[in-house]
């Protein structure tokens, strides 16, 4: 395929990507199965409209023939994901939540959308998922790195994803592949408070990821293990602290 053809064949992607309604309309006119076009990604014109977030051009394309709200691109991201993923995605969500997308459905390293929501703290989209929707969003599914998308939530420091992942029975001290549970995610990025949530909710503090780190030693200095201890009391939790084997740097 030459440069000056492939363009042409993908003229729809484009169009879709770039926000150009009347040129997908066109287009479909003239071509309806242009919707069901894949390029060399795997992708539809579908997934790219979601991508840069065009509302109008996702109505329009959910309303073609033979139209599947779960098409996977050669990464198996759906539509649903991409919206979950990007920055004010709610809208693009909610069109394609009304045609029927799957919430739980997993690409291939194994991630929802439930994932990408705790990553970007979508706390408003999160809460409707798993509150009410039918079916609710898992909060139980892992990736292929071991993560839920508690560890998600507790790596950004969000207290209000981790409440909400926990209140709708996110196990708390599971350990992904490299034996981290989302305390020692938390710790090691910072986030005191967010530690402290989990403590709250019953975290372990006595599991040691593949390195032989406990959670509180993973913390980037000694003043976020201060904090935590210190509002670990004023909290009135109880820690148990086993002797540290090693200390890491």
């Amino acid at each position: 395929m030459d440069n000056k053809s492939k363009p042409d064949k993908y003229a729809i992607h484009e169009a879709a990507r770039e926000g150009k309604l009347a040129v997908v309309e066109s287009l479909l006119q003239a071509n309806p199965r242009l919707a069901q076009l894949k390029d060399d990604d795997g992708r539809l014109p579908i997934h790219w409209a979601v991508s840069y977030n065009h509302p109008e051009i996702v109505s329009l394309l959910i309303s073609q023939k033979g139209f599947d709200p779960d098409a996977e691109d050669d990464s198996g991201w759906t539509p649903f994901m991409i919206a979950a993923s990007i920055k004010d995605g709610d809208k693009v969500a909610d069109i394609l939540l009304a045609r029927g997308a799957d919430v739980n459905q997993t690409n291939n390293n194994g991630q929802t959308a439930l994932h990408f929501l705790a990553s970007k703290n979508n706390l408003d989209l999160a809460r409707r998922l798993l509150e009410s929707h039918t079916p609710a969003a898992s909060t139980r599914v892992r990736d292929k790195r071991g993560q839920y998308p508690l560890h998600r939530a507790a790596a950004i420091g969000s207290v209000p994803m981790i409440n909400l992942l926990i209140k709708h029975r996110s196990p708390i001290n599971a350990t992904d592949s490299a034996g981290q549970t989302p305390l020692h995610h938390a710790v090691a990025e910072g986030h005191g408070d967010a530690a402290i949530a989990l403590l709250k909710a019953g975290a372990e503090t006595d599991k040691k990821d593949v390195d032989g780190f406990l959670p509180l030693e993973v913390a980037p200095g000694p003043d976020v293990k201060k904090y935590i201890l210190r509002k670990a009391e004023e909290e009135g939790i109880e820690l148990q602290l086993p002797a540290p084997s090693n200390q890491r740097g």
